[in-house]
């Protein structure tokens, strides 16, 4: 391949994938020989888009005639609760029994190689490295870039990609994308919530899976154990009115010995940010989860007066204007320190 950093088909900031990248990205699959071997990397602490988008493209590449395809992503080889019931997951490989070559790697949900943790040697091991995300934080750090900050999820990307390849929907293909798509948009609640979401969330539906079903084990399934943790955790939460130039800031924090207390697993603690962000007075709001004593992974989320985006990359993660993350080191206050020294540059103008 040609590289990672300042690779052959970068993103253009800002806008989709242009017509030479679709093409490119379609070739990548269609030129795979009947021996080819694919690699579906997703990114760390895999979320719903994450998981989704790539086994639902895996289980497309499949019907396309990919005969020797794994999917994996770094870490302990462990599916969050609410997505152990998607299709696909057979095709899932622990980290470090992937194949050390592969002729195509495809990254989804990724927004830079430290997203994929020990498997980012792999996008220099393999022939070619194709790269599907939505993240406008991306640049382009694959052969080919199928990144569009304007797609509400990954799983939009690959479903086109899908439809260039020719791949029907099915009803399993389907469960995938839609978990994806519902998760990424909270229910169709976001701001990234378009009449071309319904579309593809319609299209979706049509195979004839069950949203209440999905939407019952992926957002509303909870451990008892996670009830009492959330309760805690959010019992230490402090609102900072003044922040983000007074567009107010509330944060909170959950550590390992919460976990270990209340004996539930690290993934629980992905919807927290949820509970939080409907703090009135503020349109910022951050969890930091402790996954180690100074090392921390952050969720921010904004309302819209604050590109979160931009906090984020300054301190070296990624993201969208309304949701982003890093991992911070130090203590939860020396974290919090400096994404408050963030914040007033992150402001956005009431003009734009």
């Amino acid at each position: 391949m040609t590289g990672t950093a300042g690779a052959q088909l970068a993103p253009t900031a800002g806008a989709g994938p242009a017509e030479a990248d679709w093409a490119a990205a379609e070739a990548l699959i269609r030129a795979l020989p009947p021996t080819g071997r694919v690699l579906l990397i997703c990114h760390v602490n895999p979320d719903g888009d994450a998981l989704g988008s790539m086994l639902g493209f895996g289980l497309g590449l499949l019907r396309f005639g990919v005969g020797s395809l794994q999917a994996t992503f770094p870490g302990p080889p462990e599916v969050p609760e609410p997505f152990r019931g998607l299709p696909g997951l057979e095709l899932l490989v622990p980290a470090t029994d992937v194949d050390p070559a592969p002729d195509l790697v495809i990254c989804f949900d990724a927004a830079s190689e430290s997203r994929l943790g020990e498997l980012a040697g792999r996008l220099t091991s393999a022939g070619a490295a194709l790269v599907l995300d939505h993240h406008a934080s991306n640049d382009g750090f694959g052969t080919v870039n199928l990144v569009d900050p304007t797609a509400a999820a990954t799983s939009v990307v690959a479903e086109q990609l899908l439809t260039r390849l020719g791949v029907p929907l099915d009803r399993a293909i389907a469960e995938c994308l839609y978990v994806a798509l519902t998760t990424d948009t909270g229910s169709f609640r976001f701001e990234a919530t378009t009449p071309a979401v319904h579309h593809l969330a319609a299209r979706l539906l049509a195979t004839g899976i069950s949203p209440g079903d999905i939407s019952r084990r992926v957002f509303d399934t909870r451990p008892f154990g996670a009830v009492r943790l959330f309760g805690e955790v959010l019992g230490r939460a402090r609102l900072e009115p003044a922040a983000a130039d007074g567009r107010g800031l509330v944060w909170t924090f959950a550590t390992l010995e919460d976990l270990i207390r209340h004996d539930q697993r690290p993934y629980v603690l992905e919807a927290l940010i949820d509970s939080v962000r409907c703090t009135a007075e503020a349109d910022v709001s951050c969890v930091l989860k402790q996954v180690r004593p100074d090392e921390w992974a952050v969720s921010m989320r904004s309302k819209g007066g604050v590109d979160v985006s931009r906090v984020a990359v300054a301190l070296g993660g990624g993201g969208h204007r309304f949701a982003a993350g890093f991992t911070g080191r130090g203590s939860a206050e020396q974290v919090i320190g400096s994404i408050r020294d963030q914040l007033d540059a992150a402001v956005i103008s009431s003009d734009v």
